[in-house]
């Protein structure tokens, strides 16, 4: 997103930055929410298994 930005929480608490561009969270691991401080890279996902027709548990092939 462009900045200045303002994000109003579910409590009414406001986070507020004057950078020229931020990005929002949505993953819930940043230090520095609810702007992404990319903690989400430093995590894997486990790897999908395949059952046995070949596809993975979320539906690819």
């Amino acid at each position: 997103m462009e900045g200045p930005v303002e994000v109003e929480a579910d409590d009414g608490t406001v986070a507020r930055s004057d950078r020229p561009f931020v990005a929002l969270c949505m993953c819930r691991r940043s230090r520095t929410y609810p702007w992404c401080d990319t903690s989400h890279r430093g995590r894997r996902r486990p790897p999908a298994t395949r059952t046995a027709g070949g596809a993975s548990e979320s539906g690819e092939q």
